[in-house]
């Protein structure tokens, strides 16, 4: 086991009618609010009264900024700092998914950062003060909710680049599983996809001696495959989305992730698709994984014998790991089906047109400095057009 320095300050308000608190919650901390979400559904379901009733019955002041879409922009972002140092802004509270979270920690950074905030997304530099964020998720899938992380896409220049603060770790974060109660069926498959990677790019390592987050990593897993068919059944099962939603915290808020060398290579292959293309991040993620493990899983078999065996079910002789890890392969890929989930590149009508530059783009490779991504193995960008192909 590494060494390690766990901190995970965001406070989680769970259970029903918790969004109501939240006016109460920020009156000592705020004078002015960004309410800060994204398209009608907010406004639809009648959630966006109830937290603006909230904010102006506790006398906190608020302007709002509507329109964050999936994969979201950076021109909304930069809008979004605009009104913030114009309006004297001192908290932001999302109300959205993984999203409209991740646009609210890049305006919170970006309005004290003297400069366009893209250039630290570009540059990894560290931040000295952010304003304060809060959420009220509608969307289990990014863990967002709990993390000190931000992913934003530039569209001008078709990137897609995450950041890391613990700056911009939520002060609190409300999760009420009603209000997951509406969405769309696909939503949940993406979610699932999404919050399951989380934990595949910290179970897979090639760390030895952490039984107590290996367990962890399969207990989450295990809870998200147990009740996702569930939700899908019936989409108002309040215990399987309670279990989901609170999943979804535990998979990225870093606990299951301590002491162990990470992986990330899914993700930041991802990235590149859903740049371009602009797909829904797990759908890229449900396409990308099961290529991946079989792309690198000889690299170290045994914690792909783990995985099989412990989080697939998959019975067998370990005289033939190849054939233990290839079922647990094949499981995954079926249950990702089961969900509705994509199964190929083409399925998300994605050819092979650009995906030498994807590959390049990945690995920085197409900026003339290549840095292999990934953990348990290291990918060029070679390998990386390899697993594209594969899922093609």
């Amino acid at each position: 086991m590494l060494n390690f320095n766990f901190y995970a300050p965001a406070r989680i308000l769970f259970g029903k009618g918790e969004e109501s608190r939240v006016g109460e919650l920020l009156k000592p901390r705020a004078k002015k609010v960004l309410l800060h979400y994204g398209g009608g559904s907010v406004k639809k379901s009648g959630l966006y009264e109830r937290i603006a009733a909230s904010l102006t019955s506790s006398g906190v002041a608020f302007v709002e900024l509507g329109g964050v879409m999936p994969n979201p922009r950076l021109s909304l972002v930069h809008e979004g700092i605009d009104l913030c140092r114009r309006e004297q802004v001192d908290f932001i509270l999302a109300v959205g998914g993984g999203s409209v979270i991740d646009s609210s920690k890049a305006i919170a950074m970006g309005v004290y950062y003297d400069g366009d905030v893209w250039n630290l997304y570009e540059s990894g530099a560290a931040i000295e003060r952010a304003l304060p964020v809060a959420t009220v998720l509608t969307i289990p899938a990014a863990g967002s909710e709990s993390s000190g992380d931000t992913v934003v896409t530039n569209e001008a220049k078709q990137l897609k680049y995450g950041y890391g603060s613990p700056l911009l770790r939520p002060v609190f974060s409300v999760l009420n599983p009603e209000l997951f109660f509406t969405l769309p069926k696909a939503q949940l498959g993406y979610g699932v996809a999404d919050m399951m990677s989380h934990v595949f790019e910290r179970y897979f390592t090639n760390t030895t001696h952490t039984d107590l987050t290996d367990g962890l990593c399969e207990a989450t897993l295990k809870t998200l495959m147990k009740n996702a068919p569930a939700a899908l059944k019936d989409m108002r099962d309040y215990d399987a989305w309670s279990e989901l939603g609170f999943a979804g915290t535990v998979a990225h808020n870093g606990l299951v992730g301590m002491g162990r060398e990470q992986d990330w290579a899914c993700h930041g292959m991802e990235h590149e698709l859903s740049a371009i293309y602009d797909i829904a991040h797990g759908a890229g993620l449900a396409v990308l994984t099961p290529g991946w493990m079989r792309y690198v899983y000889r690299d170290n078999i045994e914690m792909f014998v783990q995985f099989a065996v412990n989080v697939m079910g998959v019975d067998g002789s370990f005289r033939d790991p190849d054939a233990l890890v290839e079922e647990g392969i094949s499981r995954l890929a079926a249950f990702f089906a089961r969900l509705g989930l994509p199964g190929s590149l083409r399925d998300l009508d994605i050819d092979e047109t650009r995906l030498e530059e994807m590959a390049k783009k990945a690995t920085g490779a197409a900026f003339g400095e290549e840095r292999p991504i990934g953990g348990l193995k290291k990918l060029r960008w070679q390998d990386v057009l390899a697993i594209y192909r594969m899922v093609l």
